[in-house]
């Protein structure tokens, strides 16, 4: 099909763009257009203006920040899964990232348009949950910035107002701790049923901190609490971890669809926090 007719802007600037959103209250923000492109081709929305983010230049790129890494929200996956800094202080990031779609998706879509779209079955809320990164927002009052917790508030719903922008993603530095994403879906490139997405720091041969998030458990990533607590100060053997990884499921509300029932994604949520934390912690 072809998409309904809309305004077409495309500012050179993150202050070009805002201003664009605050007059056009339907506009419809164009990042990498993965997510937006199909529902437009058939027609599942009909916005009558798009913001197209492509022009602007100090959206894209990675910059080490003393303590923290920077993502521009435009960087591409593909970049985002190559970049050295990346893979040595944040490699569940790059993990994750290389699960996303496939090379095509990877090299059009980007990091932030991902996260903005926030939908519950995508690689990188969970990961941004995990590594409790947060996001800088522009908008007509200038900058603000929402810890990944608080930023997601639904499905497909986020702390974003109608005029404002995701800039950029800043994410403590990870380095030294182990990483995995573990996602389980029934054909390659779909969105995942369940997801998990973990950091482990070891000390010696045992677990000294751990974060772990899950995906598609709920309208919203949720930070399995309850694992990370049961796996600190323990042995990282495959019983102390399937002992913590038994508790994956709780606080969740996984929905029943064609997919799965919520006991199914409970069953998954388990095996899947498991294997991602033996992974991480490099005894799987």
């Amino acid at each position: 099909m072809i998409p309904a007719a809309f305004e077409y802007f495309s500012p050179t600037s993150v202050d070009e763009a805002v201003a664009l959103l605050r007059e056009h209250s339907d506009a419809k923000v164009l990042a990498g257009g993965q997510s937006l492109m199909p529902v437009l081709r058939l027609r599942l929305a009909a916005p009558e203006t798009i913001v197209d983010l492509g022009k602007i230049d100090e959206l894209r790129g990675i910059r080490d920040d003393g303590d923290a890494l920077v993502l521009g929200a435009m960087t591409p996956h593909s970049t985002v899964q190559s970049d050295p800094l990346v893979g040595e202080h944040a490699r569940l990031i790059s993990l994750a990232t290389a699960t996303v779609g496939d090379p095509q998706i990877r090299h059009r879509g980007t990091f932030g348009g991902s996260l903005a779209h926030a939908d519950p079955a995508g690689d990188l809320p969970a990961v941004a949950v995990a590594l409790d990164a947060s996001f800088v927002i522009a908008g007509p009052d200038g900058r603000r910035t929402v810890a990944a917790a608080d930023f997601f508030q639904g499905v497909f719903s986020t702390a974003l107002a109608e005029d404002e922008l995701l800039v950029e993603i800043r994410v403590p530095k990870y380095t030294g701790w182990g990483a995995h994403y573990e996602k389980f879906n029934r054909v390659a490139q779909a969105w995942s049923i369940v997801s998990v997405a973990a950091a482990v720091r070891l000390d010696g041969d045992s677990i000294a901190e751990a974060r772990v998030a899950l995906g598609n458990m709920g309208s919203t990533p949720i930070r399995a609490s309850a694992v990370e607590a049961a796996l600190i100060g323990r042995p990282a053997t495959a019983e102390a971890v399937r002992e913590a990884a038994a508790r994956a499921a709780d606080g969740t509300s996984p929905v029943t669809d064609i997919n799965g029932d919520a006991d199914y994604r409970r069953h998954l949520a388990t095996v899947l926090t498991r294997r991602a934390v033996l992974a991480a912690a490099g005894t799987s």
